[in-house]
């Protein structure tokens, strides 16, 4: 099972808000024990509301589950000393700092290594460890704009757009919990660790892979086309007499199928529409013509129609909808975290083999400091060392006694 793959591996989490935090989540889901690091003012993520869950925000709730938190002044020298014995038992260290931060904090990747070999340390950054933009920091919405990501959303005329879920940050945090993986394997025949660099850039490139190898085969930059695929068509939103149905219907024999089942056979002989390469250059008159059909009557209808017909389709959801979906409950992919303080809070959960993993509750994320003691204690910190760095503030503690 998924779900405890990871058992007996220790995970050293220096990281805030989306890209870092999804990579740790991951690796909590499967098992992993993931020790948060965080200052004494929070991290930045718990402020980034609405919503709120509490004092903290819905997206730190959403990133974070299946914790522990150890709050710690990583300038304070005592802070330090902790993390290096830390380190000794842990696995893998994962930080987004930026390029830099944490060698000048006593915790590069080459001072830890010197202390653990075999430790796996990924570093979270921006633009990556070295090269020109190294220096910089950087957000989804930043990389968006600078990938060219931002160039491809939208409709022709219309202001820069840009996916509001973050998505560069959250593939940025699958690629880190995959590179992760793939050095455990690594290490259990070599025995060695090793310097992880994962960058939102690079994310943001291979979320592009088809748009951006298709540039630099002809040279032609993507313009704005709203819902559609600049490789196929039909593949786009269609508006009903109520609402948008998005419809895929270029491939097999689905163009023909349509326009047989919208009464318009004349279409499949049109020679605007003959191929799916025709119809992406004709897309205004293909769609204006769809349109027309599709607006006559509600999207209920058409999604019957079309169904019946095997072409693949669905209703333009929101949220609302969403959670009427009939494949969410089946797929058991929402689940609740079950805070001591808030009850339930409902989050997305591990997205493979859900229904399985959903079986095995999911731990709330934690208060800031909340296991700063015990995580202490499970380290042969004495109850005396523990107070010592209480009073020095180098640790803070929100659990009691």
């Amino acid at each position: 099972m998924l779900r405890n793959a990871l058992d007996g591996l220790t995970v050293l989490d220096f990281t805030q808000i989306a890209a870092g935090p999804t990579a740790t989540m991951l690796l909590a889901d499967m098992g992993a024990r993931v020790i948060k690091v965080e200052p004494r003012e929070g991290e930045l993520g718990r402020t980034l509301g609405p919503a709120w869950v509490g004092e903290d925000s819905a997206l730190y709730h959403a990133f974070n589950r299946g914790k522990q938190c150890i709050g710690l002044d990583l300038k304070h020298p005592d802070s330090i000393v902790v993390i290096k014995r830390l380190v000794l038992q842990a696995d893998v260290l994962i930080e987004s700092m930026r390029p830099g931060v944490m060698t000048r904090l006593g915790l590069g990747y080459e001072t830890l290594a010197a202390l653990k070999p075999d430790l796996i340390y990924c570093s979270i950054s921006a633009y990556g460890q070295e090269g020109p933009y190294s220096d910089r920091a950087g957000v989804d919405g930043i990389l968006q704009a600078d990938s060219g990501l931002m160039s491809l959303i939208g409709t022709p005329g219309s202001a820069p757009c840009k996916v509001q879920a973050p998505v560069v940050d959250v593939v940025t945090g699958y690629m880190a919990c995959m590179a992760v993986l793939a050095k455990l394997h690594a290490r259990q025949h070599d025995g060695l660790g090793g310097h992880l660099d994962v960058s939102l850039m690079n994310s943001a490139l291979a979320l592009q892979q088809s748009s951006i190898t298709s540039y630099l085969s002809d040279g032609k930059l993507p313009t704005r086309i709203g819902s559609g695929a600049p490789y196929s068509a039909p593949n786009e939103a269609f508006q009903t007499e109520d609402g948008w149905l998005m419809v895929a219907a270029y491939n097999g024999n689905r163009w023909p199928t349509l326009c047989k089942v919208l009464n318009h056979e004349e279409w499949i002989t049109d020679p605007r529409f003959v191929s799916s390469a025709q119809r992406v250059i004709h897309r205004a008159e293909m769609c204006a013509a769809l349109t027309d059909v599709f607006m006559s009557k509600p999207t209920a209808h058409w999604l019957q129609v079309l169904h019946e017909a095997d072409i693949l389709c669905s209703k333009v959801a929101d949220y609302s909808d969403l959670m009427k979906h009939p494949q969410l409950a089946s797929n058991g992919m929402l689940v609740e975290l079950n805070h001591p303080v808030h009850g339930a809070v409902r989050v997305p959960g591990f997205p493979i083999n859900s229904v399985q993993a959903a079986q095995t509750p999911y731990a709330p994320a934690p208060q800031n400091g909340e296991h700063s003691r015990s995580v202490l204690r499970d380290f042969a910190f004495s109850e005396a060392q523990i107070a010592a760095l209480e009073a020095s503030q180098a640790l803070h503690c929100s659990e009691p006694l």
